[in-house]
Protein backbone atom coordinates (compact mmCIF):
# COMPACT_ATOMS: atom_id res chain seq x y z
CA UNK A 1 0.00 0.00 0.00
CA UNK A 2 1.49 3.82 -0.84
CA UNK A 3 2.18 5.46 1.88
CA UNK A 4 -1.02 7.98 1.46
CA UNK A 5 -3.02 5.02 1.10
CA UNK A 6 -4.34 5.65 -2.15
CA UNK A 7 -4.09 4.10 -5.72
CA UNK A 8 -1.37 5.95 -8.16
CA UNK A 9 -0.80 5.87 -11.66
CA UNK A 10 2.34 7.25 -13.04
CA UNK A 11 2.28 7.59 -17.21
CA UNK A 12 5.42 9.18 -18.46
CA UNK A 13 5.46 10.33 -22.05
CA UNK A 14 8.82 9.35 -22.68
CA UNK A 15 12.64 9.85 -21.95
CA UNK A 16 15.60 11.03 -23.31
CA UNK A 17 18.01 9.14 -25.10
CA UNK A 18 21.41 9.60 -24.05
CA UNK A 19 24.18 7.88 -22.39
CA UNK A 20 23.98 9.74 -19.22
CA UNK A 21 20.34 9.03 -19.05
CA UNK A 22 21.16 4.96 -19.33
CA UNK A 23 23.75 5.15 -16.20
CA UNK A 24 21.37 7.03 -14.33
CA UNK A 25 17.57 6.49 -12.89
CA UNK A 26 15.42 9.12 -14.58
CA UNK A 27 13.81 11.12 -12.28
CA UNK A 28 10.48 10.20 -13.04
CA UNK A 29 10.95 6.66 -12.12
CA UNK A 30 12.58 8.12 -8.93
CA UNK A 31 9.24 9.95 -8.73
CA UNK A 32 7.08 6.75 -8.56
CA UNK A 33 9.45 5.05 -6.16
CA UNK A 34 8.88 7.86 -3.84
CA UNK A 35 5.13 7.50 -4.07
CA UNK A 36 5.44 3.89 -2.79
CA UNK A 37 6.58 5.26 0.50
CA UNK A 38 9.09 2.05 0.85
CA UNK A 39 12.68 2.79 1.74
CA UNK A 40 13.65 0.23 -0.02
CA UNK A 41 10.60 0.00 -2.62
CA UNK A 42 10.48 -3.67 -4.15
CA UNK A 43 10.50 -2.69 -8.09
CA UNK A 44 8.88 -4.97 -10.64
CA UNK A 45 9.79 -4.07 -14.20
CA UNK A 46 7.73 -5.58 -17.54
CA UNK A 47 9.23 -4.92 -20.70
CA UNK A 48 6.51 -6.78 -22.45
CA UNK A 49 6.17 -4.50 -25.08
CA UNK A 50 9.68 -5.26 -26.51
CA UNK A 51 9.53 -8.74 -26.64
CA UNK A 52 11.16 -8.67 -23.29
CA UNK A 53 14.53 -7.35 -24.84
CA UNK A 54 17.07 -8.33 -22.09
CA UNK A 55 19.16 -5.40 -21.97
CA UNK A 56 16.18 -3.43 -20.76
CA UNK A 57 16.16 -5.31 -17.87
CA UNK A 58 19.70 -5.49 -17.49
CA UNK A 59 19.51 -1.26 -17.30
CA UNK A 60 16.97 -0.59 -15.09
CA UNK A 61 18.14 -3.66 -12.65
CA UNK A 62 21.62 -1.76 -12.33
CA UNK A 63 19.82 1.56 -12.08
CA UNK A 64 17.31 0.89 -9.52
CA UNK A 65 19.95 -1.23 -7.24
CA UNK A 66 21.97 2.17 -7.20
CA UNK A 67 18.78 3.79 -5.11
CA UNK A 68 18.51 1.18 -2.53
CA UNK A 69 15.07 -0.25 -4.54
CA UNK A 70 15.15 -4.65 -4.75
CA UNK A 71 14.48 -5.11 -8.33
CA UNK A 72 12.94 -7.99 -9.96
CA UNK A 73 10.71 -8.49 -13.56
CA UNK A 74 8.06 -10.77 -14.81
CA UNK A 75 9.60 -11.72 -18.04
CA UNK A 76 6.45 -13.77 -20.48
CA UNK A 77 8.43 -14.58 -23.89
CA UNK A 78 8.37 -17.56 -24.29
CA UNK A 79 7.24 -18.67 -21.28
CA UNK A 80 6.73 -16.70 -17.99
CA UNK A 81 10.20 -16.85 -15.60
CA UNK A 82 8.17 -17.02 -12.19
CA UNK A 83 5.81 -19.59 -11.24
CA UNK A 84 3.42 -17.30 -10.20
CA UNK A 85 3.12 -13.74 -12.40
CA UNK A 86 0.18 -12.65 -10.05
CA UNK A 87 1.67 -13.39 -6.71
CA UNK A 88 4.86 -11.55 -7.93
CA UNK A 89 3.27 -8.26 -9.49
CA UNK A 90 1.12 -8.49 -6.25
CA UNK A 91 3.63 -8.46 -3.60
CA UNK A 92 5.53 -5.36 -5.15
CA UNK A 93 5.67 -1.55 -4.00
CA UNK A 94 5.93 -0.90 -7.59
CA UNK A 95 5.13 -2.34 -11.07
CA UNK A 96 7.37 -0.36 -13.73
CA UNK A 97 5.94 -0.97 -17.35
CA UNK A 98 8.42 -0.42 -20.66
CA UNK A 99 8.15 1.18 -23.90
CA UNK A 100 7.62 -0.58 -27.60
CA UNK A 101 4.18 -2.29 -28.95
CA UNK A 102 0.58 -1.22 -26.38
CA UNK A 103 -1.36 -3.34 -28.60
CA UNK A 104 0.61 -6.99 -28.49
CA UNK A 105 1.91 -6.21 -24.93
CA UNK A 106 -1.50 -5.72 -23.90
CA UNK A 107 -2.57 -8.77 -25.90
CA UNK A 108 -0.20 -11.38 -24.20
CA UNK A 109 -1.23 -10.02 -20.88
CA UNK A 110 -4.67 -10.95 -21.42
CA UNK A 111 -3.73 -14.28 -22.34
CA UNK A 112 -1.88 -14.76 -18.92
CA UNK A 113 -4.82 -13.24 -16.73
CA UNK A 114 -2.65 -10.26 -15.92
CA UNK A 115 -5.06 -7.71 -16.68
CA UNK A 116 -7.23 -8.20 -14.09
CA UNK A 117 -3.81 -8.94 -11.44
CA UNK A 118 -3.03 -5.26 -12.63
CA UNK A 119 -6.11 -4.13 -11.63
CA UNK A 120 -6.03 -5.88 -8.37
CA UNK A 121 -2.36 -4.60 -7.67
CA UNK A 122 -3.46 -0.96 -8.44
CA UNK A 123 -6.57 -1.11 -6.13
CA UNK A 124 -3.84 -2.91 -3.17
CA UNK A 125 -1.82 0.66 -3.30
CA UNK A 126 1.06 -0.98 -5.80
CA UNK A 127 2.13 2.34 -8.10
CA UNK A 128 1.80 1.65 -11.16
CA UNK A 129 4.49 3.29 -13.65
CA UNK A 130 5.33 3.22 -17.30
CA UNK A 131 6.51 4.88 -20.16
CA UNK A 132 4.49 5.36 -23.62
CA UNK A 133 3.59 1.96 -24.34
CA UNK A 134 3.53 1.26 -20.29
CA UNK A 135 1.63 4.76 -19.88
CA UNK A 136 -1.25 4.38 -22.71
CA UNK A 137 -1.65 1.04 -21.31
CA UNK A 138 -3.70 1.85 -18.13
CA UNK A 139 -6.23 3.92 -20.26
CA UNK A 140 -9.14 3.68 -22.49
CA UNK A 141 -6.52 4.37 -25.12
CA UNK A 142 -4.27 6.52 -26.97
CA UNK A 143 -2.45 6.59 -30.20
CA UNK A 144 0.11 4.22 -31.19
CA UNK A 145 2.42 2.56 -33.96
CA UNK A 146 1.80 -0.87 -32.96
CA UNK A 147 -0.03 -1.71 -36.13
CA UNK A 148 2.62 -0.08 -38.71
CA UNK A 149 4.50 3.03 -39.19
CA UNK A 150 1.42 5.64 -39.21
CA UNK A 151 0.02 6.06 -36.22
CA UNK A 152 -3.64 4.69 -35.22
CA UNK A 153 -5.47 4.46 -32.17
CA UNK A 154 -5.35 1.73 -29.84
CA UNK A 155 -8.64 1.17 -27.95
CA UNK A 156 -7.99 -1.85 -25.64
CA UNK A 157 -6.67 -0.14 -22.58
CA UNK A 158 -6.88 -2.01 -19.46
CA UNK A 159 -8.99 1.03 -18.53
CA UNK A 160 -8.13 1.74 -14.79
CA UNK A 161 -8.11 5.67 -15.87
CA UNK A 162 -10.24 7.41 -17.77
CA UNK A 163 -9.96 9.28 -21.12
CA UNK A 164 -6.82 8.49 -23.15
CA UNK A 165 -3.26 9.44 -22.92
CA UNK A 166 -0.67 10.05 -26.08
CA UNK A 167 2.91 9.77 -25.38
CA UNK A 168 5.88 11.50 -26.88
CA UNK A 169 3.75 14.54 -27.79
CA UNK A 170 6.25 17.04 -28.74
CA UNK A 171 9.15 15.03 -29.75
CA UNK A 172 7.58 13.04 -32.38
CA UNK A 173 5.98 15.24 -35.43
CA UNK A 174 2.98 12.88 -36.06
CA UNK A 175 1.87 12.47 -32.86
CA UNK A 176 0.08 16.35 -31.46
CA UNK A 177 -2.27 15.98 -35.01
CA UNK A 178 -2.83 12.48 -34.81
CA UNK A 179 -3.87 12.73 -31.32
CA UNK A 180 -5.99 15.63 -31.77
CA UNK A 181 -7.86 14.40 -34.89
CA UNK A 182 -9.05 11.09 -33.16
CA UNK A 183 -9.95 13.11 -29.79
CA UNK A 184 -11.63 15.41 -31.98
CA UNK A 185 -14.03 12.63 -33.94
CA UNK A 186 -14.74 10.75 -31.02
CA UNK A 187 -12.34 7.50 -31.99
CA UNK A 188 -10.28 8.60 -28.89
CA UNK A 189 -11.65 10.29 -26.03
CA UNK A 190 -10.76 13.72 -24.56
CA UNK A 191 -7.40 12.74 -22.65
CA UNK A 192 -3.90 13.89 -21.42
CA UNK A 193 -0.95 14.32 -23.59
CA UNK A 194 2.97 14.65 -22.40
CA UNK A 195 6.19 15.74 -23.88
CA UNK A 196 9.02 13.61 -23.32
CA UNK A 197 10.50 14.63 -19.79
CA UNK A 198 7.11 14.49 -18.36
CA UNK A 199 4.60 12.76 -16.55
CA UNK A 200 0.85 12.21 -15.62
CA UNK A 201 0.08 11.58 -12.13
CA UNK A 202 -3.19 9.86 -10.88
CA UNK A 203 -4.33 9.67 -8.14
CA UNK A 204 -7.11 6.98 -7.65
CA UNK A 205 -8.95 7.84 -10.56
CA UNK A 206 -8.31 11.71 -10.22
CA UNK A 207 -5.79 13.46 -12.39
CA UNK A 208 -3.41 14.92 -9.86
CA UNK A 209 -1.34 16.88 -11.69
CA UNK A 210 2.07 16.96 -14.37
CA UNK A 211 5.53 16.68 -13.32
CA UNK A 212 8.67 16.89 -15.47
CA UNK A 213 12.45 16.18 -15.00
CA UNK A 214 13.73 19.43 -17.78
CA UNK A 215 12.41 22.48 -18.45
CA UNK A 216 10.16 23.04 -20.79
CA UNK A 217 8.50 19.70 -20.60
CA UNK A 218 4.70 19.29 -19.75
CA UNK A 219 1.23 18.13 -20.09
CA UNK A 220 -1.55 19.16 -22.05
CA UNK A 221 -5.94 18.80 -21.94
CA UNK A 222 -6.62 17.46 -25.25
CA UNK A 223 -10.64 17.67 -25.50
CA UNK A 224 -13.09 18.15 -28.56
CA UNK A 225 -13.65 22.03 -29.18
CA UNK A 226 -17.80 21.12 -30.22
CA UNK A 227 -16.88 22.73 -33.56
CA UNK A 228 -15.44 19.63 -35.02
CA UNK A 229 -11.73 20.07 -33.97
CA UNK A 230 -9.92 19.54 -30.97
CA UNK A 231 -8.52 22.14 -28.55
CA UNK A 232 -5.11 21.79 -26.16
CA UNK A 233 -4.59 23.55 -22.62
CA UNK A 234 -1.07 23.18 -21.54
CA UNK A 235 -0.67 21.86 -18.00
CA UNK A 236 1.21 23.22 -15.31
CA UNK A 237 4.57 21.32 -14.09
CA UNK A 238 5.89 20.85 -11.24
CA UNK A 239 9.53 20.19 -11.67
CA UNK A 240 11.83 17.40 -10.15
CA UNK A 241 15.32 17.15 -9.24
CA UNK A 242 17.36 14.55 -11.59
CA UNK A 243 17.87 10.97 -10.11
Amino acid sequence: MAADGRQHVLAIGGFAASREQDARLPALIGYALELSGAPQPRVCTLNTAAGDDPGGYLRIYAMLAQHGARPSHLQLFPMPNVADPADLLRSQDVIFVGGGSVANMVAVWQVHGLAEVMRQAWQAGVVLAGVSAGAICWFHGGTTDSFGPALRPFTAGLRLLPGSYCPHYSSEPARRPAYQALVADGTLPPGIACDDGAAAHFAGTEFAGIVADRPGATGYLVRPDGAGGSHEEPLDAAPLLPG
